[in-house]
């Protein structure tokens, strides 16, 4: 090696050094920066260049290092894991948010839910029973039952409107993931010209790894990287983003629950519904999902039609027992509850008598006074096949699904915290390690300016001193 090129051969040295120097100062920057990950310079030996010639002096060193960029220390494998963990983390989130506040509507047990309104209603027909006829007791069993009913019509009522809620939810949500979907098909454009360009995109692959854990959450998307570097986005099966081209999706059907027409996601560009596998915006059409009749549809609208089925129950029972009774007037074969039509039996519940005169208390021909069918009235709040037994199952069914929610985004939670922690701890910054490195950096780029230095006064021997001795 010439004595010029040691020169070279130390100012390498220094422009890996300071390069170093600049990485572990962006991550001591980004320390605390969500998403983003920790960085290293990638060096490599220079090797020394064979010179066999007629002025070859044997062996010959290196020529210096070669800094060949900078890698982002990520894990491809880790980051799928978060997504996977994330979607069902979002699916069960949004189910155990939603049960919970369906649960919260009942008001059960308590005062003033419907199990204290059907004992207060029953306990009204007793007491109709020992004073029939009497205006008062009539008049506090009219209140009851007038009471029961709005009870009934705001249960409904509630689920009603957290389907509503929901639904606007859903909207907020698709808006959310076209809005990721866009920027990551952006960014795959600016990554893959940039790499072009020979730019550094390290912090755009950090912003684009961000975004597809977004869309994951959102709607279970999987995410896989083309043999060109560029993300492919897939939700149920079909690319939401591939390469630079997004496809937008919407949501369709009504936004009335009653309607039942089921709401799905589509592609904005073709009809028929994506099938979600996991993701918040999964968890959410789940739950929005019209009853089947057979309680397996949406948790909501099932919660609804429950509240319908109350409201006919009740209305039959009661009505059977009091056709039979006699009114203080004589009247018989009289109705004692009420449906409006072209409404739901929980909304259109409605009471018919509205006053002592239309309550048939009494057995056919033994007075206005006598309570018998008040009595046997009284009784159907004991009845296994009755409103109290329904509305019992109605409750045990939903405390059911919202506790096995609950407990199924509790563990998905605990797996995705998991998953995240393993992430962050091969790709977070480390001060201590940073602080090494920068010292590792400073003594380098020390070393080599020595170098540097020794080679410049050898210079400076060589061409100013020399055949100057003996003058």
């Amino acid at each position: 090696m010439s004595t010029f090129s040691g020169l070279n051969t130390a100012y390498t040295a220094l422009t890996a050094a300071r390069l170093g120097l600049d990485v572990v100062g962006q991550n001591i920057a980004n320390a605390n920066t969500s998403g983003y990950t920790r960085q290293r310079i990638t060096t490599s030996s220079i090797g020394g260049v064979a010179n066999t010639g007629v002025l070859s002096n044997g062996i010959r060193v290196g020529q210096g290092v070669s800094t060949e960029g900078i890698a982002r220390l990520g894990n491809i494998f880790l980051d799928a894991k978060v997504r996977t963990t994330t979607a069902s983390a979002g699916y069960w989130g949004v189910q155990a948010n939603a049960m919970a506040s369906l649960e919260a509507t009942l008001q059960e047990p308590g005062e003033n839910g419907l199990s204290a309104q059907l004992q207060d209603f029953w306990a009204a027909w007793h007491d109709v029973s020992n004073r029939a006829g009497e205006p008062a007791a009539a008049g506090v069993l009219l209140e009851k039952a007038g009471v029961l009913a709005s009870q009934i019509a705001r249960g409904y009522t509630d689920a009603e409107t957290q389907w509503s809620q929901l639904r606007q939810q859903a909207d907020g949500m698709v808006a959310e993931l076209n809005n990721a979907g866009v920027q990551l098909a952006d960014l795959n454009k600016l990554i893959r010209s940039t790499q072009n360009a020979g730019g550094n995109v390290n912090e755009m692959l950090d912003k684009r790894a961000d975004l597809a854990t977004t869309i994951a959450t959102l709607s279970g998307g999987v995410a896989r990287e083309n043999a060109d570097g560029e993300y492919e986005v897939l939700i149920g099966g079909n690319p939401l983003v591939s390469g630079e081209t997004f496809k937008p999706v919407k949501t369709s059907g009504s936004y009335l629950m009653r309607d039942g027409d089921p709401i799905h996601l589509e592609w904005a560009h073709r009809p028929g519904a994506i099938a979600l596998s996991g993701g918040e915006l999964g968890g959410a059409l789940a739950m929005l999902a019209p009853s089947d009749g057979s309680q397996t549809g949406g948790a909501i609208a099932e919660a609804a039609e429950s509240y319908n089925s109350l409201a006919q129950l009740l209305a039959d029972k009661v009505n059977m027992v009091h056709r039979t009774g006699e009114s203080k007037s004589g009247a018989t074969n009289l109705d004692f509850f009420g449906f409006s039509a072209g409404m739901p039996a929980a909304l259109g519940l409605s009471v018919v008598p509205t006053s002592v005169d239309g309550i048939a208390s009494a057995l056919p021909g033994a007075g206005g006074y006598n309570g018998s069918v008040a009595d046997q009235l009284a009784q159907l709040g004991t009845a296994r096949d009755g409103a109290d037994s329904l509305w019992s199952s109605i409750v045990t069914g939903i405390g059911v699904a919202s506790r096995t929610a609950a407990q199924q985004s509790g563990l998905a939670d605990l797996a995705a915290g998991s998953a995240i922690g393993s992430q962050l701890s091969h790709s977070s910054v480390d001060l201590d390690e940073e602080n090494v490195n920068m010292m590792s950096f400073q003594l380098a780029y020390q070393g080599a300016a020595r170098v540097m230095t020794a080679v410049d006064e050898m210079l400076d021997t060589l061409i100013n001193r020399t055949g100057l001795v003996g003058r």
